[in-house]
């Protein structure tokens, strides 16, 4: 297969950054790199657009770090709060993994990052807080706090006793200070009948 010299005009992961000289087949030059502009061909024109390239991309690559170190520094101090679906055990329906950050990252604060930026070496599958590793830059990396919550209600062990309580009210069970008030009640009552019959 024949190759060509060609001179990057914008970063292309996997082959280079802007104003690399890389060695490329000549289909993929010719078919795909010079009609979408991702490069130029090797010739002595085109290399003194060299050093032109080379300080668009000092500038780039200064603009991204400046960005980045940013970056680090406000998400250092945020807590992303995200909540899921739970049992009754508290074990989470799926798990959150590093697109499901950075989808709360866009949905939260607005804030775009790439979900490869963001490392995990498993997925969260429990509740609680975690420090997340975030590799924003070849030179920057930051953390990120985590704070997995549930929707649902979690059932405490105190109201358990209160509806027990409740449902033996409703079922009309009396206690023995209850039982033996009852009588006292009846006679009471008994007494001022007769009174009433006497007034009639």
């Amino acid at each position: 297969m024949a190759k060509t010299e060609v001179i990057l005009t914008t970063n292309i992961v996997g082959l280079g950054g802007e104003s690399d000289q890389v060695r490329v087949a000549a289909g993929y030059a010719r078919n795909y790199l010079y009609p979408h502009r991702l490069a130029i061909p090797v010739t002595q024109a085109n290399k003194r657009h060299l050093e032109a390239l080379k300080q668009r991309r000092a500038e780039r690559e200064a603009h991204e770090f400046n960005h980045m170190t940013e970056l680090s520094k406000s998400l250092t101090k945020l807590i992303l709060v995200i909540k899921v679906k739970t049992g009754d055990d508290g074990k989470l329906f799926g798990s959150v993994t590093n697109g499901t950050i950075a989808d709360e990252l866009k949905t939260q604060f607005e804030i775009v990052l790439d979900k490869k930026k963001i490392k995990l070496e498993h997925s969260i599958r429990t509740l609680g807080e975690y420090e997340v590793e975030l590799n924003l830059h070849a030179e920057v990396k930051g953390t990120l706090k985590v704070r997995v919550e549930s929707i649902n209600p979690v059932a405490t062990p105190v109201e358990a006793p209160a509806e027990d309580k409740y449902r033996t009210e409703k079922r009309g069970k009396r206690t023995e200070g209850e039982t033996a008030e009852a009588p006292a009640e009846g006679k009471a009552k008994g007494e001022k009948k007769p009174k009433a019959e006497k007034k009639a």
